[in-house]
């Protein structure tokens, strides 16, 4: 094993600070990053090591550095499409950084309960068949092992919802939203077919909790759609528990 040197630690340590800062500055709706010599004495590291760090996030689609302008959080931040993990580098923070992804359940638990309430309520007749020609291409990829169209069926049935609340600032949220949440149920998806004897049965698991979403839509029931979407979170939080 390579002996770890103090250059090498510093350089973790001002990755993993970097990272924190950017999800700070991100969840903050502040897109420029602080003077690289701010930063380097924040971190206690030397404008070298800064500079290494931050090309890391640089390559890894994170940040974009602007000329005479500084360092920004990278706007256009790829939703995840139906490619095999990893996908846009936002979620793979999860490793280095666990409470992202609690904090991200948490989010959806209560934007998702609240959207899904709402489209049971609200969803138009043709909004309604949508999300059940939705569940049907999801229980199609399910009955072919198809993760890839599973993970992107799942990621559209999550905006139509949004879609279906018809309320304009859940709308308008999800949108700014929208990559992180289809990379984390992307992700979700991925992760829990690495394991090939349990793949199976929790896409069947997956498949029943959306088709019960579903029908509690178009049966019109907010409680139940509400319960449903809550059940399915938590499923999602049991699967990645230590």
């Amino acid at each position: 094993m390579p002996r770890i040197t103090p250059t090498s630690r510093a350089l973790q340590h001002a990755m993993q600070s970097l990272e924190r800062l950017v999800l700070e500055h991100g969840l903050d709706g502040r897109p420029r990053l602080p003077p690289e010599r701010e930063l380097a004495q924040r971190f206690g590291v030397s404008r070298t090591t800064l500079r290494a760090a931050i090309q890391s996030l640089v390559s890894r689609g994170m940040l974009e550095p602007r000329q005479g302008s500084g360092v920004f959080i990278a706007s256009d931040r790829p939703a995840a499409a139906a490619t095999p993990w990893p996908p846009a580098p936002w979620l793979g923070l999860v490793d280095t950084h666990p409470a992202l992804r609690a904090d991200t359940l948490e989010f959806r638990m209560v934007f998702e309960c609240a959207a899904v309430r709402f489209a049971a309520q609200r969803a138009e007749a043709d909004e309604r068949r949508q999300l059940a020609a939705t569940v049907r291409t999801m229980r199609q990829a399910v009955r072919e092992g198809d993760v890839a169209a599973e993970a992107a069926a799942d990621a559209a049935f999550h905006a139509q919802l949004a879609s279906a609340s018809h309320n304009m600032m859940l709308g308008r949220f999800y949108a700014n939203a929208i990559a992180s949440l289809r990379e984390h149920i992307t992700r979700n998806t991925y992760e829990a077919g690495r394991d090939a004897a349990l793949a199976s049965r929790r896409a069947q698991q997956r498949l029943g909790q959306h088709e019960a979403i579903c029908d509690a839509i178009l049966r019109q029931s907010p409680d139940d759609a509400a319960l449903a979407m809550r059940e399915h979170i938590e499923f999602v939080g049991r699967q990645f528990q230590a």
